[in-house]
């Protein structure tokens, strides 16, 4: 790996002219300055200074032993402004309505309707004809930008990540116990979930498990994925002839809504997740209080939060549940983006600020900062063992110093580490086999300028009806006048902009 910074590096005079046109990490200039014996001694230029808003998935923000070395190896000063992920839309929101920003901000809710009302408003520069200056941005395919823009503008270098990383992770050890195999159909994850609240799983004799742990989000809780084992449209459906229709408008949706709702009547879905955040989500299925947890991606935090609790935990991800008819399917997120890191023209003023930034999201996914937010220091946090498998060996260390930075990385996919752990192996590898069979949104790349001034709070109407449905809070009735009150109160005009959108783009 390269090293880029040399802060008084002794060199010959004659190297001198050579060395003073040579550029830091972050595109500062090298300056060289006569010693007075005769050499010339060559220093960095002042470190860039910036400031990030960023999304906190952790309990407690980071410790500086990762940010310093990311601060050496790219010569700035940064100052983290952490948002924690369950008051994130508030938060990014009121800064966005404020105009309380930061040098770089992380834009993760791409379809909130703030969000694209502040990048349509050229509140962010447009990054789009700037990346191909840059060895590591200009990497990013063609495919991912378009994803990533609004109308053909990209406001924000695009968070790279798997198109879909979703699928169920079991208790293997319960169904060991239970003489249950590791299901394949949505049938089989129902009998799971009951067995896992009626049957005793751990042994104890309590009636003190639930089959499904979830969280109030339906989009990263269970209803997302299990709907897109049902064959419900990711966000939407468009037909041969470019008619839109919205996910919740569809039989798939409702089925959803009646597998959902059959396990919570029946307890075998947690009871209190409409009011749980994803943290707690995890920390009730490491203490052993559930058995299937939505998100394979998580399955080696979830082991870890189980040390001491659940000693002899065993997990199993899976990726492949059809609903009988053989098919595989699982919801994108975003098409392999996860959001921008935007760049407010409020703190950003010039171009040449701007490019200082590229310059620093540029050198983020150089292979050296790759690993300081993945592992950490190698011998400290991480190493390689003789396989070359990448292995953790102070997982304490490394959640207080490092794992706050894993989502900062602005690519995930660029390189690919064989992991130690052979669950988290498996779950990578099942994370790209996923691809095969992803489902995507058609209106990522559109847009709908009655979703910018009233998407957000029109989503809130299907939100609270599908809460209220599973809940057995609401009828069948209910939940399709609520539908009609989203088409009413601005939900057609939605549909009718996306079909126009798409029209275009079909020319």
């Amino acid at each position: 790996m390269k090293k880029r910074l040399m802060s008084s590096v002794l060199v010959l005079s004659l190297m001198g002219s050579i060395l003073a046109a040579c550029g830091g990490g972050n595109g500062n200039t090298v300056e060289s300055k006569n010693s007075g014996n005769g050499t010339t001694a060559v220093e960095t230029a002042k470190p860039l200074e910036l400031t990030w808003l960023h999304i906190l998935h952790t309990a407690s923000p980071p410790t500086d032993v990762i940010k310093n070395k990311i601060e050496e190896y790219t010569n700035t000063k940064i100052t983290f402004n952490w948002v924690p992920d369950a008051s994130k839309e508030e938060r990014i929101t009121t800064s966005l309505a404020s105009g309380q920003l930061a040098d770089i901000v992380t834009l993760t809710m791409m379809t909130n309707s703030s969000v694209r009302n502040s990048l349509k408003s050229g509140l962010f520069w447009d990054v789009g004809p700037y990346l191909d200056e840059y060895e590591n941005l200009k990497k990013i395919p063609q495919e991912v930008r378009t994803a990533a823009s609004i109308e053909g503008v990209l406001y924000g270098v695009p968070f790279q990540k798997n198109l879909a990383r979703s699928g169920l992770i079991f208790r293997k050890d319960w169904l060991d116990k239970l003489g249950l195999a590791v299901p394949t159909t949505l049938d089989e994850v129902y009998e799971v979930a009951k067995a896992f609240t009626e049957g005793d799983p751990d042994g104890n004799g309590k009636d003190d498990t639930t089959g499904f742990g979830d969280r109030s989000d339906l989009r990263y809780s269970s209803f997302k994925t299990l709907s897109s084992y049902f064959g419900t449209p990711n966000g939407w459906a468009v037909d041969e002839n470019g008619k839109f229709t919205p996910e919740f408008d569809t039989p798939q949706y409702l089925e959803t809504l009646n597998f959902s709702k059959k396990l919570y009547e029946n307890k075998y879905l947690a009871q209190d997740f409409a009011v749980t955040a994803k943290t707690d989500q995890q920390q009730q299925f490491a203490q052993g209080k559930t058995g299937i947890y939505t998100g394979i991606v998580d399955i080696a935090n979830l082991q870890n939060l189980s040390q001491g609790l659940q000693e002899g935990m065993e997990l199993v991800p899976v990726n492949k549940i059809s609903n009988g008819d053989g098919e595989y399917r699982i919801w994108s997120e975003g098409s392999g983006v996860g959001g921008l890191l935007g760049f407010p023209k409020s703190e950003v003023k010039t171009e040449e600020e701007l490019k200082a930034l590229l310059q620093f999201v540029n050198d983020l996914i150089d292979e050296e900062v790759f690993m300081y937010m993945t592992g950490g220091i190698e011998g400290t946090h991480y190493e390689f063992d003789a396989t070359g498998a990448f292995k953790i060996i102070n997982q304490k260390l490394w959640e207080t110093d490092v794992q706050p930075f894993a989502s900062s990385r602005p690519s995930e996919v660029t390189y690919d580490l064989q992991d130690s752990n052979p669950k988290k192996q498996l779950a990578n590898e099942l994370i790209r086999e996923n691809d095969g069979f992803a489902i995507f949104d058609p209106t990522v790349p559109l847009d709908s300028a009655t979703s910018n001034e009233q998407g957000t709070e029109l989503a809130k109407i299907i939100t609270d009806a599908s809460f209220k449905y599973i809940m057995g809070q609401a009828t069948e009735d209910d939940f399709k006048k609520a539908v009609e009150s989203w088409k009413k109160n601005g939900g057609s005009a939605i549909t009718a902009e996306y079909e126009e959108a798409y029209k275009k783009s079909q020319k």
